[in-house]
C-alpha cells in the first residue's frame, strides 16, 4: 500500500490529525496548572476535592475548548488577518505606483479604517470585557454602566490599533508613542475620579484576550509583510501594546466627561431641599453614564 503524502491525505483526516496533535499539546500545557492545583489542595491544604467527577469533566471541556480555539486560530483567524492585510495594501486598492509612493501613509486610509473597525468590533465581543463590565456595574451599584464601559474600552482599542497600523506604514518609532501615551495616562490619573482609576488600568489587560489578540496580531504581521521595507519582526508587533494602552485613556476620559456632565446637570437643577451634607454625599457618589 503506497504511503500517503500530505497532498493525498483527505482534508477531514488532515483536520482530525491537527486537532489530535493540538489536544496533546494542550494537555501538556494544562498539566502544570492542574498539578499545582492538586498539590495545594491535597498536600498543602489537606482538603479533598469537592465534586471530583464534575471537576474532571470541566478539565476535559477546558482542554477541548482550548484545542479547538487554537485550531481555529491557525486555520481561520490568522490567515484571515494576513489576507485582509494583503488585500488592503494591494496596489490596485491603494493606487500605489500611479500617483503615490510606497510607504506614503495617506495611501493606506483603508487600512486605518479597517483596523479601527476590527479593533472596536472584536473588543465589544470580548468575553472577558463583558464579564468585567457586568462585575463593575454590580459592585458599583449601577453607578458604572457595563455598556458604557465596554464602548469606552472598545473605542480605545480601535484608536490604538489604527494608530499602530499607521506606525507600521510610516515607520514611526514605537517607543515614542508608548512614552507619550503613558504620559497622558499619568496626567489623567491625577484628575480622574478615584473610583475609576483601578478599573481603567485593568481595562488595558482585559483587551489582550481570546478574540482581539489573534486578529490584531495577524493584521500587524500581515501588514508588515505586505509593505516593502518593513520587517515583520521589528514592525509587525507592537499593536497589542497600543491596544492595551489606549483603553486606559478612554476609560478615564469617559469617567471624567461623565463627572463633568453630572456636575453641570446638578448645577442647573439644584434640589429644593439641598443642604451641605446632601450635596457632599452626591459629589462622592457621582454616576458614570
Amino acid at each position: 500500500m503506497p504511503e500517503q503524502t500530505p497532498e493525498t491525505i483527505p482534508a477531514p483526516v488532515e483536520w482530525l490529525v491537527m486537532v489530535g496533535q493540538t489536544v496533546g499539546q494542550t494537555m501538556l500545557d494544562v498539566a502544570p496548572i492542574l498539578g499545582i492545583l492538586l498539590f495545594f489542595q491535597l498536600v498543602v491544604l489537606h482538603r479533598p476535592i469537592a465534586n471530583p467527577r464534575r471537576v474532571a469533566l470541566g478539565m476535559v471541556y477546558v482542554v477541548l475548548g482550548l484545542s479547538l480555539f487554537l485550531v481555529g486560530l491557525e486555520t481561520a483567524l490568522f490567515p484571515l488577518g494576513r489576507i485582509m492585510a494583503a488585500q488592503l495594501t494591494a496596489p490596485d486598492f491603494t493606487g500605489i505606483g500611479s500617483t503615490t509612493a510606497v510607504g506614503d501613509p495617506m495611501a493606506y486610509i483603508g487600512v486605518y479604517v479597517f483596523a479601527f473597525c476590527i479593533g472596536f468590533a472584536t473588543t465589544i465581543a470580548e468575553p472577558s470585557l463583558i464579564a468585567v463590565g457586568l462585575k463593575a456595574q454590580d459592585v458599583s451599584g449601577g453607578t458604572i454602566r457595563a455598556t458604557g464601559l465596554r464602548i469606552a474600552v472598545a473605542f480605545g482599542v480601535a484608536v490604538g490599533v489604527s494608530l499602530g497600523t499607521w506606525r507600521i506604514v510610516s515607520g514611526f518609532p514605537l517607543h515614542w508613542l508608548i512614552t507619550a501615551g503613558y504620559a497622558v495616562v499619568v496626567v489623567q490619573t491625577l484628575f480622574a475620579p478615584k473610583a475609576i482609576i483601578p478599573l481603567a488600568y485593568d481595562s488595558g489587560g482585559v483587551t489582550t484576550s481570546t478574540v482581539t489578540v489573534p486578529l490584531v496580531a495577524a493584521l500587524g504581521l500581515g501588514l508588515a509583510s505586505s509593505i516593502p521595507g518593513r520587517s515583520p519582526l521589528l514592525d509587525g508587533f507592537g499593536l497589542i501594546a497600543l491596544a492595551s494602552l489606549f483603553p486606559m485613556i478612554t476609560v478615564m476620559g469617559y469617567a471624567q466627561i461623565g463627572t463633568i456632565l453630572n456636575r453641570s446637570h446638578a448645577a442647573g437643577n439644584p434640589p429644593r431641599d439641598a443642604s451641605p451634607q446632601s450635596s457632599s454625599a452626591v459629589s462622592g457618589a457621582e454616576e458614570v453614564p
